[in-house]
């Protein structure tokens, strides 16, 4: 059993293993709290995506609720020609994206880049942190949040969360070739700090906790009850 679904009500246990599409449907049928198998099997993909974007682990778990409120809110729109992952990596990433520019952290030159222009000091260590705050994690995660916003956008989704180069390219609605190469340049630039300590741990980085999965799907819940949508 994926240790993610751990806290899920005994009801739902059987449910897991069922397809994205067969959860939806359910879903709309009147079972809406199976939208958080949804959310736990996404939580790590969206996390990441929105982390990288934003660069504070607090602002991407806000950013998460956002996505899933708004991804519940629209599930009717979801037809299957993407992977629900995908779509709700996407709604993330927009997300991410229109708060950037709402702060004016993104240059509209980065938004160009992307192809995303008609889109509408750090944290103190918690006690997550702390757990999994290995000095060589600590350094890969600066050396990628120092990169170039569509360089680092790439390279999380392709090298850490290890999407493909089409799902990459539709989730930041760029062309193939340019996720390939923005990778490539990404990769170049950390090379030359990192050299063979990247492709041994880039797993471990910006690792998403049980505690953070629990939080950020109580949170989402507790929204759509206070919206009026469950």
């Amino acid at each position: 059993m994926d240790q993610r679904l751990n806290s899920l009500p005994a009801r739902d246990l059987a449910s897991a293993g069922s397809s994205d599409e067969e959860i939806v449907a359910r879903i709309r049928a009147g079972e809406p709290q199976l939208f958080e198998i949804l959310m736990r099997r996404n939580n790590q993909k969206v996390f990441r995506a929105a982390r990288a974007i934003v660069k504070r682990d607090d602002e991407a778990e806000d950013v998460m609720q956002d996505a899933y409120v708004r991804a519940y809110a629209h599930l009717a729109e979801w037809r299957g020609e993407a992977s629900f992952a995908t779509w709700v990596t996407r709604i993330a990433v927009h997300e991410a994206l229109a708060r950037m520019r709402r702060e004016h952290r993104f240059a509209p030159r980065v938004l160009r880049s992307l192809g995303l222009t008609s889109m509408s000091p750090d944290r103190t260590t918690d006690p997550e942190e702390q757990m999994s705050g290995a000095e060589l994690r600590v350094i890969l995660d600066r050396a990628i949040d120092g990169l170039p916003d569509d360089f680092r956008l790439a390279f999380v989704l392709r090298t850490i969360e290890q999407m493909s180069s089409a799902e990459t390219a539709a989730i930041l609605g760029i062309p193939e070739q340019t996720v390939k190469t923005r990778l490539f340049r990404a990769r170049e630039r950390l090379r030359d700090e990192l050299a063979a300590l990247i492709d041994a741990n880039l797993a471990e980085s910006y690792m998403f906790h049980l505690i953070r999965c629990d939080r950020v799907v109580a949170a989402v819940f507790a929204r759509l009850a206070s919206d009026g949508l469950m």
